[in-house]
């Protein structure tokens, strides 16, 4: 077992026992903090798809964040009022179903992932991101001017979704159906990495040319990548919502998309567990510096600086006694 493996492992069960003591504890708080800590990390391990296996730097995931966040909001919103979602040309109801709203917010996340992607990653470098920025950004102030759902304002869920046998107002169900969540999308982000797929995409980001004369396609490999990491990133969305029972177009801003992408840098790109590393890490300081001084993002950004400079494995990378896994 080597070093990484160990960390992983020594993360995952510590993610999962310190919410069972909370609960032990009566420390309700904690547990939903913990809750906030994997959902996030599931939006990380979506963006470390694209930007660790394929390369690609996304500053426009918030979109899928939110794409996944609205689908949930206005989905239970219809079912809170009882009133359809769409009545031509058939009816559509809205649900309190979480399967259901998650199949749905899987799906919408997939379909605009398609066509960001497919637009996107026709330029490259620079010009990618700012085109997948400017597209994070076209719908985050679309979201502004729905009136029909908030609009500015956001929409509040004043009862949180279901989930067939389990009670999801208990604070410890709903983290062990995120959990649960988490660890199957670490799941397959491992068993994609080692695919031929994945090992196909790793070589394009190396060296699209050589991947080119054995006749495979790169723009195929890294938009079939891109929609798989929106698709985990707008599920992601879709529980972060219903953790907070309120979507608003924060969730597709710009500094989301920053966050998400600062989750997969501190803890290490391409790093399996990176992301929860980073998210861990994230709301550990923004809990205890944020409760000292509202300006608690310097520390996070000299953090970020010292990550950059001198640790380029993120902290997974330095604790395993690795540099950058892609320098």
């Amino acid at each position: 077992m080597t070093r990484e493996t160990l960390f992983n492992a020594v993360l995952g069960l510590g993610l999962f026992a310190f919410p069972l003591w909370a609960w032990w504890a009566e420390e309700p708080f904690m547990i939903t903090l913990s809750t906030r800590v994997v959902i996030l990390a599931l939006a990380g391990v979506g963006l470390n798809l694209a930007l660790g296996l394929g390369g690609l730097v996304s500053l426009g995931h918030a979109a899928f964040f939110g794409i996944g966040g609205y689908a949930m909001g206005i989905l239970a919103s219809h079912a809170q009022s009882y009133t359809p979602l769409m009545e031509f040309p058939f009816v559509i109801e809205g649900t309190k179903s979480m399967p259901v709203i998650w199949l749905v917010a899987v799906v919408a996340s997939a379909l605009a992932a398609l066509v960001i992607g497919a637009l996107s990653l026709r330029t490259s470098g620079v010009y990618f991101i700012m085109i997948t920025l400017a597209f994070g950004q076209m719908l985050f102030y679309f979201a502004i001017s729905w009136p029909a759902y908030g609009g500015e304002d956001g929409l509040s869920i004043y009862v949180r979704n279901s989930f067939p046998g389990l009670n999801t107002l208990d604070p410890i169900q709903f983290f062990l159906i995120c959990y649960a969540i988490l660890g199957a999308v670490l799941l397959l982000s491992a068993r994609l990495a080692a695919s031929p797929f994945g090992l196909a995409l790793n070589a394009a980001r190396q060296t699209s040319e050589r991947v080119e004369t054995v006749g495979i396609r790169p723009y195929r490999l890294r938009l079939t990548v891109f929609v798989i990491s929106g698709m985990i990133t707008g599920l992601a969305g879709a529980l972060f919502a219903d953790l907070n029972r309120f979507v608003s177009p924060s969730m597709l801003s710009w500094q989301t998309s920053g966050e998400i992408m600062v989750f997969v840098i501190l803890g290490g790109v391409a790093r399996l567990f990176g992301p929860v590393a980073g998210a861990l890490l994230f709301i550990l300081l923004e809990h205890v510096l944020g409760g000292l001084s509202e300006y608690w993002h310097i520390y996070l950004g000299l953090l970020l600086l010292g990550v950059v400079l001198f640790a380029r494995g993120g902290v997974i990378g330095t604790l395993a006694g690795q540099g950058g896994k892609h320098g």
